[in-house]
């Protein structure tokens, strides 16, 4: 299926590199249990070598999720391929996702190696990671910061050596779309049918979204991303907000997952009472105001019609329904709506009171519960009708 995109969900690796989202391996295996239901492609696990905790939580996944395709990661040298085939061995299907630096800063600084002995290194650990398995994934890291030939040149390597997946990240979060679409346009003409092409975006500019999607648009076949887009720094791309822009957009962006979005939200509020922190109000598809509406104007073009103002149907991703906010800025349909909602019926007269009384107070307020407009709404009511009786 030449449109087929694979869901590579790092959220339990990457995601929780993160400050204040660390976790227990029965949290873990609590949010690979959603994960499964979700639909992931590759759950990415952990990262076997850096404690005991990470090393116990791949294996335990593996063994309660034996059918799934469980990563592991492993730098690229023979004690963390060992013991990332080792977390492995009961899954079924594992993969060993091994990576270096390659561009030129990282080298020079980090690393303090020449090209050719990455290069050396890379392949050795794909040559050892493949006789523990035959899915072995390779990234670049640093991919974006590195010169092209030099790219080409370890990514042909690593395909040779028998990585099935080549991945080049944009690990600082350095490209835009066009630039990062150039670079895997050409590196998927590089590599041909020899192996998938994956990106992994981070977002530190605010583009981690729109690079994966480019760069799919310039054929990668894998994205590597994260619920509710946490993850180092700034965060990864976001797993509910690509997935839901090829849903909502197929005119444009023709791309088919296995997510099932009905479950995206409840991963989403699962991974926030897991962690320290939700995401933020205004977050797309997961936000508490995703699908939230305070202005009059588009409250009454969403109770006429939900398209007006709504591109995604709430349920679509498991949210219960949409969330009219009643404060200064709402207009009389929606405070009819509300206390019909509320089991009252108004006259025009007892709204456009209400309605002034509302606004009066909702003036001083950020925003009014719903106690609060009963007790106006019956404030009102006594009103018009004492003085109807004058």
């Amino acid at each position: 299926m030449p449109n087929r995109v694979y869901i590579f969900d790092t959220t339990l690796r990457d995601g929780e590199q993160s400050p204040g989202c660390s976790m227990t391996v029965p949290e873990k295996l609590r949010l690979a249990r959603k994960l499964v239901e979700l639909g992931v492609d590759i759950l990415e696990a952990g990262f076997p070598i850096a404690s005991d905790g990470d090393y116990e939580a791949v294996d335990a996944v593996s063994r309660e999720f034996s059918w799934v395709q469980v990563a592991a990661l492993a730098r690229a040298n023979t004690p963390d391929v060992e013991r990332a085939a080792a977390s492995l061995k009961h899954a079924r299907r594992p993969r060993i996702h091994t990576f270096i630096a390659t561009s030129e800063i990282h080298l020079k600084y980090k690393l303090k190696k020449s090209q050719q002995q990455v290069l050396d290194e890379a392949v050795a650990a794909v040559e050892l990671a493949r006789q523990f398995t035959d899915d072995v994934e390779f990234s670049a890291e640093d991919a974006t910061r590195t010169e092209l030939g030099y790219l080409e040149q370890i990514s042909r390597a690593v395909v040779a050596a028998g990585a099935r997946t080549v991945n080049l990240p944009d690990t600082v979060g350095y490209s835009v779309p066009e630039e990062y679409a150039a670079l895997i346009g050409h590196m998927v003409r590089v590599l041909g049918d020899s192996a998938i092409v994956s990106v992994h975006c981070h977002d530190d500019l605010g583009l981690a979204t729109a690079n994966s999607i480019a760069a799919v648009q310039a054929g990668a076949r894998q994205i590597e991303c994260t619920i509710n887009g946490i993850g180092e720094r700034a965060g990864n791309a976001s797993l509910e907000e690509i997935v839901m822009a090829f849903k909502t957009r197929r005119d444009k962006l023709p791309y088919e997952t296995k997510i099932v979005t009905e479950h995206i939200y409840s991963a989403s509020q699962l991974l926030a009472q897991t962690i320290t922190f939700g995401p933020q109000p205004n977050k797309a598809i997961v936000g508490d105001n995703a699908f939230a509406h305070e202005a009059g104007i588009h409250q009454d073009g969403y109770l006429k019609e939900r398209t007006t103002y709504e591109i995604i149907d709430p349920h679509t991703v498991g949210v219960p329904e949409t969330k009219l906010v009643l404060g200064k800025h709402s207009g009389r349909h929606a405070l009819h709506k509300r206390a019909e909602d509320l089991g009252l019926q108004l006259s025009k007269d007892e709204l456009d009171a209400l309605y002034h009384s509302f606004i009066a107070l909702a003036d001083r307020k950020k925003g009014l519960r719903n106690e609060e407009i009963v007790i106006l709404i019956r404030e009102v009511v006594g009103q018009t009708a004492a003085a109807a009786n004058e």
